[in-house]
């Protein structure tokens, strides 16, 4: 491109605009497990929230209140990294998606609600924290493995089969 910045000097070109700039598998990876973290970290907002309100204004028990912020979250989160995530590996069609939605529930869901339950069985049940901070810990935990079967799960498989899933 011959466009210039602001000041009349040439504009150097963006790391796509160089052939061979490819980022690497390894960048690739850092710059999706950054997406994923801002996509959890919206969503850890989501689920705070949703315990606070299930919690503190609707009374539920601690552990109702917990799965059920949980999966707020986590549909949140599906919803978000389909289109910004990996956006990069767009279904195919709308069956294709519900597909993911179902891996992605079982897998992501699963480990965030047995070990969110599990840890806050043990952080606020045994150990008598505070059930915010307990769930933060919770979360943090968690969000590794999420990454993890996500990437390798819920979203490669599409990516790399040469007909959709149904």
């Amino acid at each position: 491109m011959n466009s210039s910045c602001g000041d009349g000097r040439p504009r150097e070109p963006a790391l796509s605009e160089v052939e061979g700039s490819r980022p690497s598998g390894t960048q690739q990876r850092l710059f999706r497990w950054l997406k994923f973290n801002a996509v959890g970290g919206i969503g850890i907002v989501v689920q705070l929230a949703a315990l606070a309100v299930l919690r503190s204004w609707l009374k539920l028990d601690y552990l109702l209140a917990t799965g059920l912020a949980v999966e707020i979250a986590v549909i949140h989160n599906f919803l978000w990294h389909e289109r910004f995530t990996w956006m990069d590996r767009p279904a195919r069609r709308p069956m294709q998606s519900l597909v993911r939605l179902a891996k992605f529930n079982a897998s992501n869901g699963a480990v965030s609600i047995v070990g969110n339950l599990g840890l806050m069985r043990l952080l606020v049940g045994e150990m008598k924290l505070n059930y915010v901070a307990s769930n933060l810990i919770a979360i943090v935990v968690c969000s590794l493995v999420n990454f993890v079967l996500s990437d390798r799960l819920v979203f490669h498989a599409e990516a790399n089969s040469a007909t959709p899933s149904t």
